[in-house]
């Protein structure tokens, strides 16, 4: 996002501690961020899962260390200096415990996902939930500089980072760690200090070694992950703008845009695959020399005597247990830093603050609609720019009594459009204010604020989804008669019982499958169904014909009794009926009146009448020629 940006520098940004240092603390971030997921607050039954759960972890890894030692001492006893006095009764006894220590070891661990796993889920889709809801709460200027086919990567990688690192870091990296220390300790009264000396350079050399390897496939990581994102919004751009690359014969140029950035992706795949490849060998080199010294001193120990052949096999058997989960470990390591990685960028959405917000305990905005006093609208001296360098308004003030009709003209970028955006709050005026009823907007909440507005926008975008729902989405709950009226309203109730499928026709990706004056009845009809009682028509009836616009216009015009109407336009012929109407010229009112007052002036507005009605009246040699 440009300008005021609130995601991290990355490490050619900014300075200060040594890139290492700072993935540190980012990691430990986003571990420490994990926490009120698996312990939620007002919800005992999901903590009283995750104690059970520990307390099975517990059991299963007691019972895992266990079974080497009852393993050794059926050895002992069945070997023949053992005698045969006791040969049917303390081996079965030791059999039967053998078998029951690893029946639980295993049952315990089922046990414990089993418990685990709602909890898992629930933080999942708690995560999930917030990320999209604080997407939608974002500012409309994160949402005009974001690349959509990244951002959607981004979250769907943190979704599933999220659930590699709590289904492996919870109940397998802390366990597999307990585990290794209960070995240790164990050998260490079995044996002597040697083999545990042994054992601990040997894991801390395993550990010290993944760490370090992890280090630089973190950020061969991110690198093929930003390429990803990469190429998935090239993708997908080029996907929503299939009209426009056929237009210009451009798919060979698409397809090459496309293929550098897979390139890219595939120079740092690669790059991550042989890194997991040294990572596996060095891991394999360092356990395979911990267990060759470990036996080269216990077949000494045989040798001399002070061992017996079922400590030789316990030792054994402790070092193929410890081989198993240390190397299950280094996957996991792997797994889980990769997940932490993903789950970095999408918490990092989640860091980007909200630049338009409600006060603490804003009340909401108070209309009294009955008494025909609701919906009066002020701009008081407003002052407002996009960008610090860049004022677009300068000093702009106007009155809408409640019920009127105010329209706004202007040449392109007089800020017709910024206006729009401040009422509904996209973006808090830099100076003046802008009041609902007397009521500041940056008061009161933004819910109540944009319940009270419609807007009907010149750029109509919709669901992919059916008519019904995009009309019904002005109000979810709608039953089918209410959505039929709106559509009939806005004209276009015929049209869609002549299609096939009417009502549940879909309309395609963005609407697609429907001219632009289709989609543009649907979306007043959308806006019809919202009864707001302050309208908002950015050029509504721009992709209409003639006869259409007029049946359009009565139409709003009905639905607009009442209400308080604000009309950008471009086409002038469509305001003449406001109440009054203001020209906007570099960011400040030019003029002011209604539409014979404004042509009697003789000024911009009566020119740029003039300018349009020759238009009308001369068309272009070329549409005079086609018709």
């Amino acid at each position: 996002m440009r300008g005021a940006q609130t995601t991290p520098p990355t490490d050619t940004q900014s300075g200060g501690a040594p890139p290492v240092a700072r993935e540190g603390r980012s990691n430990f971030a986003t571990v420490l961020a994990l926490a009120p997921y698996l312990w939620p607050r007002n919800n005992p039954g999901a903590r009283v899962r995750v104690v059970i759960a520990i307390v099975f972890m517990l059991l299963a890894k007691v019972a895992t260390v266990y079974v080497p030692i009852l393993y050794g001492r059926m050895v002992d006893t069945l070997a023949p200096s053992g005698g045969q006095s006791g040969l049917l009764t303390v081996p079965f006894a030791l059999i039967l415990a053998y078998g029951a220590a690893r029946v639980g070891g295993a049952g315990f661990g089922e046990i414990r996902d089993a418990l685990f796993a709602s909890v898992q889920q629930r933080a999942v889709r708690l995560l999930a939930l917030r990320t999209f809801k604080h997407l939608h709460a974002v500012s409309l200027r994160f949402h005009m500089d974001r690349q959509t086919g990244g951002m959607s990567r981004v979250i769907d990688r943190g979704v599933q980072g999220m659930q590699s690192v709590l289904r492996l870091a919870v109940f397998n990296v802390v366990p597999t760690a307990l585990e290794l220390v209960m070995v240790t300790v164990i050998i260490w009264t079995l044996f002597d200090w040697r083999y545990a000396v042994v054992t601990c350079v040997a894991v801390l050399a395993y550990v010290a070694f993944t760490t370090l390897l992890a280090g630089r496939r973190g950020r061969y990581r991110r690198t093929m992950n930003d390429t990803d994102n990469d190429a998935s919004t090239k993708a997908l751009d080029s996907l929503l703008n299939y009209e426009t690359v056929k237009y210009f014969n451009n798919e060979g140029h698409e397809a090459d845009r496309y293929d550098r950035a897979l390139a890219r992706y595939e120079r740092a795949a690669v790059r991550v695959q042989v890194s997991l490849n040294a990572l596996n060998l060095g891991q394999a080199a360092i356990i395979a020399f911990g267990l060759t010294v470990i036996m080269l001193m216990a077949a000494e120990d045989m040798a001399a005597g002070t061992m017996t052949i079922g400590m030789f096999v316990l030792v054994n058997t402790y070092l193929i247990q410890l081989y198993q989960p240390l190397n299950f470990l280094g996957m996991v390591y792997m797994t889980i830093k990769q997940g932490l990685v993903d789950m970095e960028q999408m918490f990092s959405l989640l860091r980007v603050e909200q630049e338009v917000s409600d006060k603490p305990n804003a009340p909401t905005l108070v209309a009294h609609l009955s008494q025909g006093s609701a919906g009066e609208v002020r701009f008081e001296d407003v002052w407002f720019g996009y960008r610090p360098d860049r004022t677009i308004l300068k000093g702009v003030n106007f009155v809408v009594p409640a019920g009127r009709r105010l329209a706004i003209v202007g040449p392109t970028g007089a800020g017709k459009s910024t206006i729009s955006r401040l009422l509904f709050r996209f973006y808090d005026v830099t100076g003046g204010r802008v009041t609902i009823d007397g009521q500041d907007v940056r008061d009161v909440t933004q819910d109540s604020v944009r319940a009270a507005i419609g807007v009907v926008p010149q750029d109509t975008v919709l669901f992919n989804d059916t008519i019904g729902y995009n009309i019904g989405y002005g109000r979810p709950g709608a039953t089918q008669a209410e959505i039929e009226a709106a559509a009939k309203a806005a004209q276009v109730h015929d049209f869609v019982m002549r299609l096939p499928e009417g009502y549940e026709t879909k309309v395609g990706e963005r609407g697609l499958k429907l001219s632009g004056g289709e989609k543009q009845r649907v979306a007043i009809a959308r806006t019809i169904l919202k009864d707001p009682r302050i309208l908002i028509l950015d050029e509504a009836t721009s992709a209409l014909d003639t006869g259409t616009e007029q049946d359009i216009q009565t139409a709003l015009r009905a639905v607009a009794r009442d209400r308080t109407t604000l009309i950008i336009a471009h086409r002038l012929s469509t305001v003449v009926d406001a109440d009054e109407i203001i020209v906007l010229r570099d960011g400040q009112v030019a003029e002011q009146g209604n539409h014979a007052e404004l042509l009697a002036a003789g000024k911009l507005y009566a020119h740029m009448w003039a300018l349009q009605a020759a238009e009308q009246t001369n068309p272009e040699p070329e549409a005079v020629a086609a018709n």
